[in-house]
């Protein structure tokens, strides 16, 4: 048997639906207060109308706050 994390195991894998979760909304709110105990109050999270002026188009959430709600997905 080969090595499931080779390459060519991997890519045998494109396509492949694995490890999906329920959905899960990030509100405004949730985002506000994650920015107030991480004491990161930039802009592109907190401030929804200048956050829309960017390519982004909105506010996005932490990649710290994303990254917590991991455990959430194995549930």
């Amino acid at each position: 048997m080969g090595n499931p994390l080779s390459i060519d195991a991997l890519r045998a894998r494109v396509g492949e639906v694995i490890g999906t979760s329920s959905w899960m909304l990030i509100e405004q709110s949730r985002i506000d207060a994650f920015a107030a105990v991480t004491l990161d109050h930039q802009f592109i999270h907190v401030d929804a109308a200048r956050a829309s002026s960017t390519p982004l188009g909105s506010s996005v959430a932490h990649g710290f706050l994303t990254l917590s709600l991991l455990s959430c997905a194995f549930h």
